[in-house]
């Protein structure tokens, strides 16, 4: 029972006590008395159990008995992954993702922007079953069924904002007008949430955006109102830093800028540009892969190009979440079950990536590179909490008790988890540091 004890010990530190959970349990009309399954036992198996991949009635039951010390069926189990628990386990996330647990004091005193915000999605594979709800790709040969997470992540606080699962077919620009902004806000998108709407209205709140350019966008000239040939004056300028009119009803006037890729950098756009095209590419789409073309809000005054593709740069950060997710959270990895069943599955996995990454990872990240002068892989991290998950409590009661010294499963995090040295590589902090000196 240490174990099942220790958990919600975990869940008190974040201030959210075992009656807290029994509320929600109950709001949610996940139980409507007390009975064998506990709603907080059955939360420490679901948390536990989902980072393993599938997810079956059995192992949740016998999990429950092994931490709580209380015998139950896995019919039992069956008949509490319902609706209800769905709703139970959307509570519970709500109160982890906005928790103030050891809020970033590492964050710019000065940041150019409140918020950093990157919106990305990644896309899983799901059972057959489920291609009525979700969609995916179809032929007269075979049926894949997908599903695509958005995730909104602010990159000066080092936690995520939101979470949906979709349809395959809602595709980004669709989820754009989702984002709620703020004023002094920076997004960060990629060129399938290019829509004229979205700049306007980041214009609308007082907030900044930067987009990858979509090819066959229509810009136009400021001076004349006429079409821009984009490849021709490329070719021309190599080099380009001007404001350019969009070609929506408002005629929105947005910065331009480009510059030249690497040799090796565009062939090996152009190669993944062909297999994703899977056939033959228009001519001056695969020259325009040339170049880094971006369209922003952000006045030269605020950010010269240098610091614009420097803070663009900053968006890979979701993606190396993303490939956290996938590579150690088994978070592609769905077997057949049933809609409910991967909302749950989906829901506990959401609360466990907010509790290693935004709970363990930042502030063990800041306390071992002021003690220890080393730096911190989120992959790595969270491959050793995944294989190692009696840690993640461990961790976070040192991170309580930090000021009385013991910290010894923090620093066998830094040992096992930093990076080499030795390798002059790049990482998301030594390019925060960048932007901000």
């Amino acid at each position: 029972m240490t174990e099942n004890i220790d958990f919600f010990n975990l869940f008190h530190e974040l201030n959210i006590s075992n009656d807290i959970l029994f509320d929600l349990a109950f709001e949610a009309q996940l139980i409507k008395r007390r009975r064998s399954i506990d709603p907080t036992d059955l939360l420490h198996a679901l948390c536990i159990e989902s980072l393993q991949g599938t997810v079956s009635h059995n192992d949740l039951a016998s999990k429950t008995e092994s931490a709580s010390g209380i015998a139950v069926s896995k019919v039992a189990v069956w008949k509490k992954i319902n609706e209800q628990c769905r709703v139970f386990l959307e509570k519970v996330f709500q109160l982890v993702i906005h928790n103030k647990f050891l809020q970033n004091p590492d964050s710019p005193e000065t940041p150019l922007f409140n918020r950093i915000i990157v919106q990305d999605s990644t896309i899983i594979r799901l059972p057959k079953r489920l291609f009525q709800e979700y969609s995916g790709v179809a032929n007269g040969h075979s049926k894949v069924c997908n599903s695509r997470i958005q995730g909104v992540y602010d990159l000066v606080a080092e936690k995520f904002l939101f979470f949906s699962v979709d349809s395959y077919s809602k595709v980004d620009y669709e989820a754009a007008p989702e984002l709620v902004l703020q004023k002094g806000d920076l997004t960060l998108r990629d060129r399938g949430y290019l829509i004229a709407d979205e700049i306007q209205r980041h214009i609308d709140q007082g907030a900044d955006c930067i987009y990858r350019h979509k090819y066959k966008l229509t810009l136009l000239s400021t001076k004349t109102g006429k079409v821009i040939n984009l490849l021709a004056l490329l070719k021309k300028k190599k080099n380009i830093d001007m404001m350019v009119k969009l070609n929506n009803k408002a005629k929105i006037t947005i910065r331009l800028l480009a510059t030249p890729v690497s040799y090796k950098i565009a062939e090996e756009r152009r190669r993944k540009a062909k297999k994703e095209l899977k056939g033959m590419p228009l001519a001056g789409y695969m020259e325009l892969l040339g170049w880094s073309i971006f369209l922003t809000t952000v006045p030269k005054e605020t950010a010269d190009k240098e610091k614009i593709f420097a803070l663009y740069k900053l968006r890979w950060r979701i993606e190396i979440i993303f490939k956290s997710w996938k590579s150690n959270m088994a978070f592609d990895r769905i077997h057949n079950v049933s809609k409910i069943q991967l909302w749950v599955i989906l829901w506990t996995r959401f609360i466990m990536v907010v509790i290693c990454t935004q709970f363990i990872y930042t502030p063990c990240r800041i306390l071992i590179k002021s003690s220890l002068n080393k730096d911190l892989s989120l992959i790595k991290v969270i491959h050793y909490l995944v294989r190692n998950v009696k840690k993640i409590i461990l961790i976070l009661n040192e991170l309580q008790d930090k000021s009385k010294g013991r910290l010894f499963h923090i620093n066998n995090l830094a040992k096992y988890c930093s990076y080499d040295k030795r390798l002059k590589r790049t990482h998301f902090q030594i390019d925060m540091q960048i932007i901000y000196h």
